[in-house]
């Protein structure tokens, strides 16, 4: 039996690099998908690559700057799918590269209200549906920002030290009551835009730089990220609650 095998697991960002593979490697483990993202073309593309690999995934559009859209997500899914087991809450938004004293308040307020409060909003109602149906797993992606600092980003590390707080509290909330929430903290990724920018003359030893950052000398594949998703979301994971999982090589050893 595989490890997901009939779990009914929401992803959210999944027509981006983490999101779409991660996709691919939970329905490899047998999950039945519903893929949300606010990028229509990007979701419906990560569906269908799912259905061609031989899974079963449905898009579902949704803003998670809205809590209505998070509500309404997950009523469809539950209506659709008759339950809601897993969720991995995964989308976001990038840094915008400025010090602190010249990022504007709409810039700040957007990573928060993208990285940080819609995973509150998620939590909050997919928990409701899984306590409904007798437990379930979440899955939150933080950074390995969220636990060092960097220059260039506050808003986005604020905004990942508080999905670690927040995923440690609702675990704190929900273990007992047949809920586990997680964190997985990537380190940088060669998602499609990452390989782009470190492709770039000007910006190759500052990515060179970065990799030697990481003790394995190299960036992670997005798919290893969604290895990590898969087994915290499973019963094999089944005593871990309130975890902030580094899936980084190595990025906070050094």
């Amino acid at each position: 039996m595989a490890a997901l095998d009939g779990k009914v697991v929401i992803v959210t960002g999944a027509g981006g690099g983490i999101g779409s593979a991660a996709a691919l490697v939970l329905a490899a483990a047998g999950a039945r998908l519903v893929l949300s993202d606010n990028d229509r073309n990007a979701g419906e593309s990560a569906a269908a690559a799912v259905t061609a690999a031989g899974g079963e995934g449905i898009f579902l559009p949704a803003d998670l700057a809205s809590e209505d859209d998070i509500v309404a997500l997950v009523a469809r899914t539950v209506a659709t799918c008759g339950r809601l087991d897993g969720a991995f809450n995964n989308a976001g938004v990038e840094q915008r590269n400025k010090p602190l004293d010249a990022l504007t308040l709409d810039e700040w307020n957007l990573a928060i209200r993208i990285d940080l409060t819609a995973v509150f909003l998620c939590i909050k109602h997919q928990v409701r549906a899984m306590l409904a149906g007798g437990g379930g797993a979440i899955v939150n992606t933080a950074s390995s920002l969220g636990q060092v600092g960097l220059a260039g980003a506050a808003e986005y590390c604020a905004a990942k030290h508080g999905v670690i707080g927040v995923t440690r509290a609702a675990g704190a909330d929900y273990g007992a009551r047949g809920v586990r929430v997680n964190a997985v903290l990537p380190g940088i990724t060669a998602t499609p835009m990452i390989e782009r920018l470190s492709g770039d003359p000007q910006l190759a030893q500052v990515f060179e730089g970065l990799k030697q950052r990481h003790s394995m000398h190299r960036f992670g594949r997005p798919s290893e990220v969604g290895d990590a998703v898969v087994w915290l979301l499973s019963d094999q994971a089944s005593f871990v609650n309130g975890a902030a999982i580094a899936v980084d090589g190595g990025y906070l050893s050094i």
